[in-house]
């Protein structure tokens, strides 16, 4: 009994023809196109953030997360000159609220 490829096709085919019948052999098949046009929508969005992970990991210095504050300070002068410092913003002859404005400015891009 040699049963080739061809021949299972047509079996399979006919056994979905009479188990569902004519009428829901399409609605079937719809619904089946639908389901693996929402896994490889699903396979693609995983590709990408997978390829977004391994990429911030493998370029931690291209990604600015704020202002490096690197030792405590003991007044809030201190620490508006380190952040401006560290946002590359000279804090010579400014005001502590020109320098918020500054840093604000800065941050937001």
């Amino acid at each position: 009994m040699g049963i080739g490829g061809t021949e299972w096709v047509i079996i399979i085919l006919m056994g979905l023809f009479l188990l569902f019948g004519s009428k829901k052999l399409p609605e079937l098949s719809r619904m089946l196109g639908k389901a693996a046009a929402e896994y490889d929508k699903a396979r693609e969005l995983f590709r990408k953030e997978m390829e977004n992970a391994t990429r911030i990991a493998e370029e931690p210095k291209s990604y600015i997360f704020g202002p490096k504050i690197t030792a405590p300070v003991s007044s809030e002068r201190e620490k508006l000159e380190q952040i401006a410092g560290s946002l590359g913003i000279d804090s010579i002859g400014k005001t502590d609220a020109q320098l918020r404005f500054l840093i604000s400015e800065r941050m937001r891009g």
